[in-house]
């Protein structure tokens, strides 16, 4: 394995033998140690770390967005659960003709599809946790009720998303106290959500999709002009599968199956599994190149083929058949950009990723978001929710498979990851960031099995990504690697802010030993005991 050099700017990959977390929020990641520490399991601590992040990153997540999760119990089968929101009943696509629109903003009451995040913890709780989801949401109530601090990195997004929030006076007055966004070290206070966790602790998903939250959800959504209903809320229920998968150098990559994008980067991986990248192999405008020739194509698939799987047209199978796949290699030339095709979906969303592994050896890999930053920016004040627009991920063209229609789910951007090594849990991780999702985790495998680097340093690496035609390229990508790309064919601009955000969990089964990561381009830290 690499070292990293000490007289560089970063820091170490965190190491432990009994548990580690890897969390965006410092207080998250103590959160979910605490939980571990007090006989709480791996799902009942990322639960815990997730809830409080909904309290303390509120542009991220929260109880009005979705969750996905891999779980993988200790020696067992990994799990696969879709806790991702429909669109209400009466969400049919002559409405919107008729209301003469074409697309649906994402700050429109339309954009709110039903919130499935509650459910997702409910089941996860429920069926594989250990303490009861009274104990897992108290860090989060003791947040919202007695106050929480901003962190920096959560600040800067605060003041550059603001403007969504002034669209809908509660949300406003809640989150942009004295008509502003907080600044690092303001504290804030949330009441009505404290009490709304509090219901949840007691009751379950109960306590959410029933009586009084749901009905102040709903109101708030119905006068806004929003089509949703008590029963929309109270059909809300997670699924459970099995995981999709590909190889990658003998390793198997699992991500949740469609609506979710995870299917984008097992086409990545099997594309970037047909070129040599190991260290030393290639330069780095190389790099670059061939994973964005991966994600042009990938990108392609996803955006004509992913949708609700009740939906689908075209199987996970077909599109992983490796006759295909092969094709797709064989088009990509090393010395010149393909033509470039605008994918047809918005950029960068809003997210948080959780990794907890337990002693035991339970891993769970799980996301949680509200989509944009501060999602729709509807908020239901009574209850203390603000609300997710997941629903903008449909297309209103008739026949596309992610088309809107009655309880349907859109095509979902947030993907949990594993790789296993044969039948072993190898990594859990993930990679936020909205759209960028299936290109960071291609990006992640590749550092970490290609180059040889610890997850931490994998983490570091400095990211691209093709999207609406051109490569966007962080600052700390040289200028020659620049030429080099634009000499190929690429238009490349730099990135104005960070491309998404890792964390990551090795478990090195031999030693007995976890290895954690947290990206520096957030606030977190990764740690165990």
């Amino acid at each position: 394995m690499v070292m990293r050099d000490f007289m560089a700017p970063g820091k170490s990959v965190a190491l432990a033998e009994n548990a580690m977390a890897a969390t965006s929020h410092p207080q998250a990641t103590l959160a979910a140690l605490d939980i571990l520490r007090a006989g709480g399991n791996a799902v009942d601590a990322a639960i815990a770390a997730v809830a409080l992040q909904g309290v303390v990153d509120p542009h991220m997540t929260g109880i009005g967005g979705d969750c996905f999760a891999l779980f993988t119990p200790a020696g067992g089968r990994p799990v696969a659960l879709n806790g991702s929101g429909r669109a209400p009943a009466a969400a049919h696509l002559e409405f919107f003709r008729e209301q003469g629109i074409t697309a649906i903003s994402d700050l429109s009451v339309h954009s709110v599809t039903v919130p499935g995040a509650v459910g997702a913890w409910d089941y996860l709780s429920e069926t594989f946790g250990r303490i009861g989801l009274d104990a897992i949401l108290q860090p989060a109530i003791r947040a919202a009720r007695d106050g929480f601090t901003i962190t920096p990195r959560v600040a800067h997004d605060w003041a550059r998303y603001a403007e969504r929030l002034r669209r809908h006076e509660p949300a406003a007055r809640q989150f942009l106290p004295g008509g502003k966004a907080p600044v690092t070290g303001d504290r804030l206070y949330n009441p009505a959500l404290a009490d709304t966790l509090e219901k949840i602790a007691r009751e379950g998903r109960k306590g959410f999709y029933e009586g009084a939250v749901a009905e102040d959800i709903v109101a708030t959504l119905n006068a806004l002009g929003g089509l949703h209903t008590l029963a929309d809320f109270d059909r809300n229920r997670p699924d459970v599968t099995e995981p999709i998968e590909a190889d990658y150098r003998g390793y198997r990559l699992l991500e949740c199956p469609p609506n979710g994008q995870g299917l984008a980067a097992l086409l990545m991986a099997r594309i970037l599994d047909g070129f040599d990248l190991g260290e030393g192999k290639v330069s780095a405008a190389d790099r670059i190149h061939l994973l964005a020739e991966a994600a042009k194509s990938a990108y392609r698939q996803r955006d004509l083929h992913i949708a609700d799987p009740a939906h689908m047209a075209v199987s996970v199978e077909a599109l992983l058949d490796e006759n295909r796949i092969a094709a797709i290699r064989s088009a990509i030339a090393l010395d010149r950009a393909s033509p470039a095709e605008a994918l047809d979906i918005p950029i960068h969303k809003d997210t948080v990723y959780v990794s907890v592994v337990d002693r035991n050896g339970n891993a769970v890999s799980l996301i949680n978001s509200i989509f944009a930053s501060f999602g729709s920016g509807i908020y239901a004040e009574g209850s203390g929710v603000l609300l997710q627009n997941r629903g903008s991920g449909f297309s209103l063209a008739d026949g596309h498979a992610n088309c809107i229609g009655p309880s349907k789910r859109p095509f979902h951007t947030i993907i949990p990851a594993m790789m296993f090594d044969g039948d072993k849990p190898y990594l859990s991780f993930g990679v936020m960031g909205g759209q960028y999702q299936a290109n960071g985790h291609a990006h992640f495998i590749s550092q970490v099995i290609d180059r040889g680097f610890d997850i931490q340093m994998a983490s570091d690496q400095p990211r691209s990504f093709f999207t609406e035609g051109v490569i966007t390229l962080e600052p700390t990508i040289s200028d020659e690697t620049r030429r080099d790309l634009e000499r190929r064919g690429h238009l490349t601009r730099i990135a104005e802010e960070p491309l998404g955000g890792c964390q990551a969990i090795m478990i090195d089964h031999k030693r007995g030993i976890l290895w954690g990561a947290s990206d520096h381009r957030k606030d977190g830290i990764a740690l165990g005991y």
